[in-house]
């Protein structure tokens, strides 16, 4: 079940102010100059008009109509009612808004409209010029604050999703890093291992060789210096594999360094004790989580990520779910693209799914 985050609360904070302010005309506790039963009707669909715009992922030229819509029920709320009272916070709450539908410039066009239709609504209720200027400067400070503190959340909530997608790719980047590492020292000690080898049989063969055409009390002197460098060779042997034996890469761990520490996203890594997969292999999982994390926290609007680790005798699956919106229809970008590709080149293969949250499965043969 996903978490309600802030973003929720303040959704249904502003849905309670708006009924709030509306509450006296919805009472019928002020008149207005249609029929009561209209009112309620416009300011139901300014609300639905508000949802749309802002609480679903529909295509801007929708979710644009939707919130000129409700600009407009706004208006109209505002201009049929016999007094103002706490009405313009509703135009308040369409330019805190605005900035996530349309452009910074048409929120303050926004602005402006709100502002001239106070003020045409408050002419015949002013008590004098002073009262309306007071008025309409306090609604238009008001809104200029709210939609400039819009303008500095979203601007905060995208540096936010900038740096944790940094973090990701470093993160990656380090694990990665110290594999190839890890690899290098193991290929060097191999080198070595061969040197090693190829010198001591050398010798090896050359104390046979001559033990082989003498006779007698040297015959005996000669096979037990090719004893003796039988067991060095033997001792060299079994050290230097020690110390070129390497477990399978650690994946749970590589995996946690890439998803630990990511504001807004809680991420679990399950990776279950018998899975055992090479260096490719490896690599090629890290790059998965890398770019499914990056996706969630991009688009998803996800509160919460699994990622799992299964493996048999047949094939290991990564699958990662997270608890967002989902899609349909979902439109592999560049990156899953490329994922896909560098499956299908160890054997495997890669999907997504949208229907309910985002999955993606990634699988590749048993090693």
């Amino acid at each position: 079940m996903r978490r309600v985050g802030t973003d929720e609360w303040s959704g249904l904070a502003m849905l309670v102010v708006a009924v709030a302010v509306a509450a006296p005309g919805l009472l019928g506790a002020i008149g207005t100059t249609i029929p009561q039963g209209w009112w309620v009707v416009i300011f139901v669909g300014y609300l639905v008009a508000m949802l749309a715009a802002v609480a679903t992922r529909a295509a801007s030229r929708i979710r644009y109509v939707a919130f000129s819509a409700s600009v407009v029920a706004a208006w109209a709320l505002l201009l049929s009612a016999s007094g103002q009272g706490l009405l313009p916070v509703l135009l308040v709450l369409t330019a805190a808004v605005s900035v996530y539908v349309v452009p910074i410039r048409v929120g303050l066009l926004v602005v402006v409209g709100n502002t001239l239709v106070i003020a045409f609504g408050a002419v015949s209720g002013m008590r004098s010029v002073t009262d309306g200027a007071i008025l309409l400067g306090f609604y238009l400070l008001i809104q200029v604050a709210a939609l400039l503190s819009s303008v500095t959340l979203l601007r905060e909530q995208r540096m936010r999703r900038e740096l944790a997608e940094a973090h990701v790719e470093l993160q990656a980047a380090s694990v990665l890093l110290s594999e190839s590492a890890a690899t290098t020292e193991r290929l060097r000690i191999s080198r070595e291992l061969h040197d090693l080898i190829g010198h001591q049989l050398t010798v090896l063969t050359l104390e046979l060789e001559t033990a082989r055409h003498l006779e007698g009390p040297a015959v005996r002197t000669h096979l037990e210096r090719a004893n003796r460098v039988a067991r060095d060779l033997l001792g060299d042997v079994r050290a230097t594999v020690g110390q070129l034996r390497a477990e399978s890469p650690d994946l749970e761990q590589a995996l946690r360094r890439v998803t630990r520490n990511l504001p807004g996203l809680d991420v679990t890594v399950d990776v279950s004790p018998g899975v055992r997969i090479d260096e490719d292999d490896s690599a090629a999982f890290v790059r998965a989580t890398q770019e499914i994390v990056t996706n969630t926290i991009r688009h998803a609007d996800a509160r919460t990520l699994r990622i799992s680790v299964t493996g048999d005798e047949r094939e290991t699956v990564l699958e990662a779910r997270d608890d967002g919106r989902g899609a349909p229809e979902p439109a592999l970008g560049n990156g899953l693209r490329g994922l896909g590709e560098r499956f299908a080149a160890l054997g495997g293969d890669l999907a997504v799914d949208g229907g309910d949250g985002f999955r993606v499965t990634a699988r590749v043969p048993a090693r």
